[in-house]
């Protein structure tokens, strides 16, 4: 886990956070990173699933929670959506947000494809999950480390 917390420095950690800050005040959705060095299965987005499930995601009220998964020494990422939101959404959703995290992956931006992957869920979101005056932050904003 030392080496995952590594990866990204304190400022582009601040960064990533105040993404997922700024995502959360245009939807009552919630938005978690998760960051480790590999991924123990072929494809990312079972792994996304089991992180989803240990870090909370599918317990939010609105099932409304994403999840951006990363592991890059594997250079593999998905992101993943609760059921609330993928009965609102139009299929190929997340597309759009997976070619911005591809380009600046491909380039070794980790930190800017993130918040830029964030801000842009956060937009998207908010047209189907807008915030609510009375919306509480059901997680921690905060980057989990695998």
């Amino acid at each position: 886990m030392a080496e995952a917390t590594h990866f990204l420095s304190k400022e582009e950690q601040q960064r990533i956070v105040a993404a997922i800050q700024e995502a959360e005040t245009q939807t009552s959705g919630e938005v978690k990173v998760h960051i480790e060095k590999n991924c123990p299965h072929e494809v990312p987005l079972e792994r996304a699933k089991e992180v989803f499930t240990q870090l909370g995601l599918h317990q939010t009220q609105l099932h409304n929670g994403v999840l951006f998964y990363l592991a890059y020494e594997d250079r593999k990422f998905a992101v993943l959506g609760d059921k609330g939101i993928y009965e609102q959404v139009p299929v190929g959703f997340w597309d759009s947000t997976k070619d911005l995290l591809r380009q600046h992956f491909s380039q070794g931006t980790y930190a800017d494809g993130l918040c830029l992957g964030i801000r842009e869920a956060g937009l998207q979101l908010k047209k189907y999950f807008p915030y609510q005056a009375d919306d509480i932050n059901e997680l921690p904003d905060d980057i989990s480390f695998g």
